[in-house]
């Protein structure tokens, strides 16, 4: 029989390969669906690739690539009998398979046990050859057959290696010597005893001083007094105060200079009257929220409608998406946008187009992957109710186990995620950056194909006045979101909140417990007011006048997309530049009519300001080729942002400046593609201010006319995102040399020759602030005889109802848990994470984005 196998293996052999360092095994989930061991047909490993494929999907896999051997694998999960002995870890029969494997479910160790079973399948006869079966396959497929099944998770070799991970217990801890001092600690309103410092604050378990960190991985800032209070005294543990939960802490060893363990953490921590059990961080699924932020109890309570018996609901549309590990932002975003009847039309719709065209590796193709989780989410095969015996046998226990399953995720967030510095982390994120990063990936993998981010897509035309001369100049832009301010001063019940502000100063100050929070109540009316009310333009360069002058600013509507997003800026920075949110409620309205904000353009009487742009400005010193007092202003602001990510500040700068001022996002991708230039990190040093160039003594004033030649810093970075030299010129001349016009511009003016895919695969990136003053220090921007059609907008009514809504809970976008509130077949549907259930109570004045679709104008 060995001789037999042997044979039959033969022509085979060449196909088979040992998986190398570096290569992922794909063990636990199919390419093309989330179907994994555990399911009726198990899973197919691909023995040359390593890709796996559900029974329905390994077929086609098997006629495109002509690959003929795969390991089976199948997980048989059955319920223990009455009266078997259980135990803490599930019983296997055969404990070598799938070594790394994870569970799809939550198993109770005590009440479950499985068997593993693998076996080699020769297609396309599906002959079968049991595993293991040492002694008569030929040593090459013995060695990759353990190979594979001993190959750690796909998903975890893309992870970092945790420092968790490698945690040992501290030397100190056992005989941690702690002064007896009277010192106790309050349960919030910490402070740096030295500093001030409200963030990053360490316990010291010795004599129970509270200082500010900096020396710590995590970047959350501080002036490192933790570390000087060590030097001088040489306690050696101190624990990071918000990270206190009934399971444990951070603690740090300064003597070890590293994160240690501590055994005796709660005794250390009773010492100055911590009781670990009231230190609640922690719930259930890795959500995070604060230790000393009391306003979040409530509306934790609230937006899941945790006191309330939710009824589940299953089937097409009703399954849920399982937190990841602080991937509640994905799954939130997600299950919106599979709501919205384009992406269930181009992913779904197109499902089996996508699938057969698919490359070689379906697992990095972005359009395979969002049509396999839309096809996971609407087709009910992993949301189904329990079987009614399964009810019945529960009722009489009295107790009900079953879990909605859901889906994970996995392939699709490592793929969307991939080079990103922040989503590519298992940190929390912030749900509206997701989401603008999603569009940009839909923009970018429609060429030539339906786009249905289309749908999100809109005008915004800004009108700018000079104060002065009383000329206006009216540009447009697409944009993709709204974002409202929260005017806290018109809140109904200010003066509740300005009693709550004077108490917790007074609270703090004397290191004495919060009052009971307030949140404020902001009717809706007044954000949509402070979001229409003209804005003053910092730096405005009049060219009627020639000179800096007054400017103000109004946006209006240009278009009116089908599906129009609604962001509430309820986040804003603190001192440290961690972002906090705004305790507040809005009575955000179920329809919506935005028509009378509908932009009118030039209106008669008015006069347009002409079309030249500011001087250039030289620094007094051209032989120095530093940066002088003079050079172009920098948003200081996304540097940091930048620098926080990593990068070096210099090449922030220097992203930020040859972006325009653009904002993060656009100077991030600069960043991304220029990394590897050798000058990458060098100061920002402009060619300009060595050569002064052609002289300007031609224009009046030294104002360059629009004829002039475009600086090649912006020329090069439009010809780097694909479009021709010769285009990009004309854009920017048409534009005045502004980046983010230019853009629009060309895709409204597309070259003849020039294709529309090129045209639809390098579109504008969505802005990450809506109706923002970018650009604004000069009044020269896009004619406004510009055909507004271009940019592929779905004009029509601006009247619109509340489909779905996200909501976020925590007191900031790096911490906290996101679920969403979607509308269905007339009744609110709440999604958090795997569970789906009826809604009783939407907290609709509590969401964070909001999604509404355009009624008919019927």
């Amino acid at each position: 029989m060995a001789a037999d196998l042997g044979e039959l293996l033969v022509p085979y052999m060449p196909t088979i390969r040992v998986p190398r360092t570096g290569d992922r095994v794909y063990k636990s989930e199919c390419a093309f669906s989330f179907d994994s061991p555990e399911s009726e047909g198990g899973l197919y490993v691909c023995m040359n690739t390593f890709l796996g494929f559900g029974r329905e999907h390994v077929e086609r896999h098997y006629r495109k690539t002509g690959q003929s051997v795969y390991m089976h694998l199948k997980r048989h999960v059955k319920e223990k009998a009455t009266g078997a002995a259980g135990g803490a870890i599930p019983r296997r029969r055969n404990g070598k398979v799938f070594l790394d494997l994870e569970l799809n479910r939550d198993f109770n160790g005590e009440d479950y046990e499985y068997e593993d079973e693998a076996k080699l399948v020769i297609f396309p006869d599906h002959f079968e050859i049991p595993l293991p079966n040492i002694e008569e396959l030929p040593a090459l497929v013995t060695i990759a057959c353990d190979a594979i099944l001993n190959a750690p998770s796909a998903y975890k070799k893309q992870e970092p290696e945790s420092w968790e991970e490698e945690i040992q217990v501290s030397r100190h801890a056992r005989s941690l010597r702690q002064l007896d001092n009277g010192v106790r600690i309050p349960p919030s309103g910490w402070k740096c005893q030295k500093c001030e410092m409200r963030e990053n604050l360490w316990l010291n378990l010795t004599d129970g001083a509270v200082l500010c960190g900096k020396w710590f991985f995590d970047g959350s800032g501080g002036n490192g007094h933790a570390l000087e209070h060590y030097r001088d005294t040489h306690y050696p543990l101190a624990v990071k105060l918000d990270t206190i939960t009934p399971d444990g802490a951070d603690v740090y060893s300064f003597e070890e200079e590293e994160a240690v363990l501590d055994p005796h953490i709660s005794e250390h921590l009773s010492h100055f009257g911590i009781d670990m059990l009231q230190m609640q961080k922690r719930t259930e699924n890795g959500h995070h929220t604060d230790n000393n932020s009391r306003p979040r109890v409530s509306e934790w309570e609230v937006i899941q409608e945790s006191g309330m018996k939710l009824k589940e609901v299953f089937g097409s549309g009703y399954t849920g998406i399982k937190n990841l590990g602080n991937s509640c932002y994905l799954g939130a975003v997600m299950q919106v946008l599979f709501n919205i009847p384009d992406f269930q039309r181009m992913y779904v719709g197109n499902l089996q187009r996508i699938f057969d065209y698919s490359p070689l590796d379906p697992s990095q193709d972005f359009a395979t992957q969002m049509a396999k989780l839309g096809h996971g989410l609407l087709s009910g095969q992993y949301s189904k109710p329990p079987m009614k015996s399964e009810l019945i046998e529960q009722v009489m226990k009295e107790e009900y186990k079953h879990q909605q399953r859901g889906i994970s995720p996995r392939m699709l967030k490592a793929l969307v995620s991939r080079g990103h510095p922040e989503f590519s982390s298992n940190r929390q994120q912030d749900a509206h950056e997701f989401l603008l990063h999603i569009v940009n990936l839909v923009e970018r993998n429609s060429a030539g194909s339906e786009n249905p981010s289309d749908v999100f897509r809109f005008l915004v035309e800004e009108r700018i006045q000079c104060c002065q001369s009383r000329r206006v100049r009216y540009t447009q832009r697409v944009d993709y979101c709204i974002q409202l301010p929260a005017p806290i001063e018109a809140a109904t019940n200010r003066e509740e909140l300005l009693a709550y502000e004077a108490k917790r100063k007074e609270a703090e100050e004397n290191m004495r417990a919060l009052p009971e929070p307030v949140r404020a109540r902001i009717p809706f009316t007044a954000c949509l007011q402070a979001f229409t009310e003209p804005e003053n333009v910092p730096d405005f360069w009049s060219s009627a006048l020639q000179a800096k002058s007054a400017g103000v600013k109004t946006s209006r509507f240009a278009s009116f997309p089908e599906y129009m997003i609604l962001q509430i800026k309820k986040f804003t920075f603190g001192v440290d530049w961690v972002p906090k949110k705004l305790d507040l409620a809005i009575d955000v309205p179920d329809f919506l009519d935005l028509n009378r904000l509908r932009a009118t353009g030039l209106q008669a009487g008015e006069e347009e300001l002409p079309d030249l742009m500011p001087p250039i400005v030289l620094p007094e010193d051209t032989r120095d080729n530093s940066m002088s007092s003079d050079s172009p202003e920098i948003d200081e602001a996304a540097v940091m942002q930048l620098a926080e990510m990593g990068f070096p500040l210099e090449a922030c700068r220097k992203a930020v400046y040859y972006t325009g001022n653009m904002g993060p996002e656009m100077a991030f991708n600069w960043i991304i593609a220029h990394m590897e230039e050798p000058d990458f990190a060098e100061p920002l040093t402009l060619p300009s201010m060595m050569d002064p160039g052609p002289s300007t003594s031609d224009s009046p004033m030294g104002a360059t006319p629009l004829g002039s030649s475009p600086p090649e810093e912006s020329i090069a970075i439009l010809t780097s995102m694909g479009f021709p030299r010769a285009h990009s010129i004309q854009a920017l001349k048409a534009t005045n040399n502004n980046l983010e016009r230019a853009l629009d511009w060309i895709f409204t003016h597309p070259e003849e020759e020039e294709s529309d895919a090129l045209s639809d695969m390098a579109d504008t990136e969505p802005n990450d602030n809506a109706f923002s003053n970018a650009n604004s220090h000069s009044d020269s921007t896009l004619s406004p005889d510009r055909d507004t059609s271009g940019p592929r907008v779905k004009d029509g009514p601006g009247r619109y109802e509340l489909f779905a809504f996200i909501s976020h809970m925590g007191a900031s976008t790096m911490s906290g848990h996101y679920v969403c509130h979607i509308k269905k077949e007339g009744r609110w549907v709440i999604y958090n994470d795997h569970k789906v259930c009826l809604s009783e109570r939407p907290p609709k004045d509590l969401g964070y984005i909001y999604f509404y679709h355009r009624l008919s104008s019927s």
